[in-house]
């Protein structure tokens, strides 16, 4: 039984990295798709049926491409920075909250802090053992700005842990069966949301990948496959990060429709957003970070701390 067990596990695993990957190949072609028509142009529309195939051809493309890597490069990091990077971005997805016999995380929250704190390092090694200057500055306003964010995500996520009094994300489904989190926690909700695209270097907060400044960041030196996986660990993070807020603020329930129709529409305001914002300068990135975010966070902590001690000495 146990046997049985563990290779029902592996073989969910699988499927559920394959169906993630081809996630966010489709999540490509709508981002192009959505540009394009915000842009008023056509996306792609020449391989297969309105260009539906044109990711995989992309992707064929990219990893069938000669693997270049600069002479001066540090080359075993440079390597595997990109590898250890979609690893990561795809290991936090097997803390979704299923009700099924897959994995059981008592702390995913913890687990999922873990994890994004681990992304940093592989953007910052990816820049460093480039040994170009570009990529290195790339690689350091990533971290600057990942770390920066980081504090206050951690901050607010602790808010609904201390409501909850679980890090399980299987409680939130519990919690939001009368009313979304969405209208209890609106502002918290906003700051969450912002805070999302800076921790995926999203518009308008893309500076590890400044294309007008940094010609492309901390990734100009990959090509072909290299480039291909860090490009795939970034829409991974995003469409994680739209399943986790669904599952946050807006009311999980994995078994309905509904439930994925919500993952779009924020993976969508993610592609909105890029279309529509310009990007934001260094230094008011990190004020709104340091100076807004955290201080709201933490007031945003406490006040929920003290209404959890008020109700439950109702209570009692």
């Amino acid at each position: 039984m146990f046997y049985m067990d563990l290779v029902n596990i592996v073989l969910s695993s699988l499927l559920l990295l394959i169906m993630v990957l081809v996630g966010v190949a489709f999540l490509t072609l709508l981002e192009r798709k959505v540009l394009g028509y915000i842009q008023i142009r056509k996306g792609p529309n020449k391989v297969g049926f309105c260009g539906v195939i044109q990711p995989f051809s992309d992707a064929i493309k990219l990893f069938t491409k000669e693997q270049t890597y600069p002479i001066m490069s540090n080359y075993v990091s440079y390597y595997f920075s990109p590898v250890v990077s979609l690893f990561l971005s795809l290991l936090i997805w097997m803390l979704i909250p299923y009700t099924t016999n897959f994995y059981s995380f008592g702390l995913g929250i913890l687990f999922f802090l873990c994890c994004t704190s681990m992304g940093v390092y592989t953007v910052m090694i990816a820049g460093w053992s480039s040994n170009s200057n570009y990529a290195l500055l790339g690689g350091l306003r990533a971290v600057a700005q990942t770390i920066s964010y980081e504090v206050s995500m951690a901050l607010l996520m602790l808010s609904l842990v201390m409501l909850i009094g679980s890090y399980n994300l299987l409680e939130f489904e519990l919690y939001q069966n009368i009313i979304w989190f969405l209208f209890l926690f609106f502002p918290v909700s906003l700051i969450w949301a912002s805070s999302m695209l800076a921790e995926t270097n999203r518009t308008p907060f893309d500076f590890a990948e400044g294309e007008s400044e940094l010609v492309s960041g901390f990734n100009v030196e990959y090509s072909s496959g290299g480039f291909a996986l860090i490009f795939l660990s970034e829409y991974s993070s995003i469409l994680f990060m739209s399943m986790l807020f669904s599952v946050m603020f807006l009311g999980s329930g994995l078994m309905s429709l509904i439930f994925y129709l919500k993952l779009l529409f924020i993976s969508f305001f993610f592609i909105w957003v890029r279309g529509t914002l310009p990007r934001y300068r260094y230094d008011k990135l990190m004020y709104l970070a340091w100076s807004s975010y955290l201080p709201l966070s933490l007031n945003f902590l406490i006040f929920y701390i003290g209404l959890k001690i008020f109700l439950f000495s109702l209570l009692v």
